[in-house]
């Protein structure tokens, strides 16, 4: 396993990193690089370690959503 302890992570997450290592090593990554990619993805996706609980999920990311950051700010900007 990669360096660092990975308790801090749920289920859901563990799972999917493992499902995106067999992922890269099918397309023929060596082992310790598809980890490393794997948990790279799990940490950009959520920020890393076990984050639930009330008051999580209120912000979504660009990639959820569909939209452009700016895509507000040019909503925002434009004359009525």
């Amino acid at each position: 396993m990669a360096k660092g302890d990975k308790d801090k992570y749920t289920d859901k997450q563990k799972r999917k990193a493992e499902h995106i290592e067999e992922s890269y090593e099918d397309r023929g990554i060596s082992q310790e690089e598809a980890e490393r990619r794997a948990w790279a993805t799990i940490n950009k996706e959520s920020g890393g370690g076990n984050k639930s609980g009330s008051g999580r999920g209120g912000q979504q990311s660009s990639r959820e959503t569909g939209r452009k950051a700016s895509d507000a700010q040019l909503q925002a900007a434009r004359p009525r």
